[in-house]
């Protein structure tokens, strides 16, 4: 896609937010709005604006494996805890037909999932064509907190390391664009997260007591960040890292990543098969 200038975007997030050769996640700012000269009105602006376009591209995708297409994307969403993977569901995700959207939110592993391969629940949430697919966490977990927590050896993290590549080779292969977001917030900015959540009645629903032992092993996760993006950063299945202090532009970044996803698979709306002139005159004749 070429940025919008008139939506105050001036540079493509899928440029400056890709994971590439030297990525450091402790250089990344996550105060910072990369590519958007506006501020936190002209994004509220721009998500609106934006939503009726993935709309439309969402719907034609969907359309189109109505017919023979077999294309599908492939939303994977990462990030400590309060980073806001909820709202682009909901302002993002949410803006498109509900139809046309398989959402998978990943818990911790069932004793009958751990009785499988890790990629096995896996894989029964990959989207058919036509669908976006959105993973709320995901396969990514497995060595993540595997490697945080001490649940799996190195030489075990390194399996699954070849595996995830293997996986996301062989959805490439399906026509299913991936497309991956870790979320990046601060701990300063997650520490004022939680305790709105404490503050507030009507979100305690949403607080964990666990988390608060989680931020303890901040450190550890980042540098587990850090070897994931490393590792399995590809062309087919690259890495984009979203500044997400900010809630506003987080959203309108991934949405821009979406779109830009879309607009390369561009479904086009399947031709009728029938004579749509005759059908014309039949109708009118009722």
């Amino acid at each position: 896609m070429k940025p919008n200038n008139d939506a105050a975007w001036d540079a493509e997030p899928s440029t400056l937010l890709r994971v590439g050769e030297n990525f450091r996640l402790s250089d990344v700012d996550a105060d910072a709005t990369p590519g958007f000269v506006g501020g936190k009105a002209a994004g509220k602006k721009e998500l609106k604006a934006a939503a009726d376009d993935l709309d439309e591209k969402q719907e034609r995708l969907f359309a189109a494996s109505k017919v023979d297409a077999t294309d599908a994307v492939l939303l994977v969403l990462q990030a400590m805890d309060t980073a806001g993977k909820g709202g682009i569901v909901r302002h993002v995700v949410g803006s498109v037909d509900p139809q046309g959207v398989a959402l998978t939110a990943f818990k911790a592993p069932t004793k009958a999932e751990l009785s499988h391969d890790f990629l096995w629940r896996i894989r029964k949430a990959v989207p058919d064509p036509g669908m976006i697919g959105v993973f709320d966490r995901s396969h990514y977990e497995d060595v993540l907190i595997a490697r945080v927590r001490g649940l799996a050896d190195d030489a075990e993290i390194e399996r699954r390391f070849g595996a995830i590549l293997d996986f996301e080779q062989e959805l490439a292969s399906r026509d299913i664009r991936i497309v991956k977001v870790m979320l990046h917030i601060s701990a300063d900015e997650q520490k004022a997260r939680l305790g709105k959540r404490l503050d507030r009645p009507d979100k305690h629903w949403k607080f964990n007591p666990g988390d608060i032992e989680e931020r303890q092993h901040w450190p550890a996760y980042q540098a587990a960040y850090q070897s994931v993006f490393e590792r399995t950063s590809t062309e087919v299945a690259p890495w984009y890292v979203v500044p997400a202090n900010k809630k506003w532009y987080a959203r309108i970044a991934v949405q821009r990543l979406l779109l830009g996803a879309l607009t390369e698979i561009d479904p086009q709306w399947p031709a009728a098969d029938f004579d749509v002139e005759e059908q014309k005159r039949r109708l009118a004749a009722t």
